[in-house]
């Protein structure tokens, strides 16, 4: 475990995919051909608190969803990439855009096309359910499954391993 805080400790970016990491992967569908999903409150708080302790948030996704872009807008991610088809691609846009080594970014990821970029950044994170090629490659898998918490615990992680964990809980409840 030593290894993955030493990793966490030098994260300066986080990025997060959506379906099955930031959701449980399910697509809801109305009548009407609206699309649904659903976001943990939890996921979104340990994301504020990581935010507020100065390390950038991002999303990189390959679908496309208005309800991603009003969720990012909620949480303040500026940094979202949607429509992706090659998420490497979009992962060396958003290094040059925070001028950062790619060592300083957390990925979490729960797919085969989450990959590229979890082999390039510092700090690779998978949810449970991932494929097993997935999951073999990230350095940390969460006990939380994607939608779940998953994305609060890799938060947490970060937070713990650069001293900011105590101050992140105690700014958020007023103590």
């Amino acid at each position: 475990m030593q290894e993955i805080y030493d990793r966490a400790r030098n994260i300066r970016v986080a990025i997060f995919d959506v379906d099955g990491v930031l959701t449980d992967g399910t697509l809801y569908y109305a009548d009407s051909g609206e699309e649904m999903k659903a976001f943990n409150v939890q996921d979104g708080h340990g994301m504020r608190m990581l935010q507020d302790s100065g390390v950038a948030l991002a999303i990189i996704t390959s679908r496309t969803s208005r309800l991603v872009e009003a969720r990012a807008r909620n949480l303040g991610v500026e940094l979202l990439f949607q429509g992706v088809a090659e998420k490497s691609a979009a992962f060396r846009s958003l290094l040059d855009r925070c001028g950062v080594a790619p060592a300083a970014c957390a990925y979490t990821g729960d797919d085969l096309v989450d990959l590229p970029v979890m082999t390039q950044c510092g700090l690779a994170a998978s949810v449970p359910d991932a494929p097993a090629p997935v999951r073999r490659r990230a350095h940390y898998v969460t006990r939380a499954r994607g939608g779940q918490g998953a994305v609060r615990e890799v938060c947490e992680l970060i937070l713990y391993a650069q001293g900011r964990l105590a101050s992140g809980v105690a700014s958020v409840a007023g103590i």
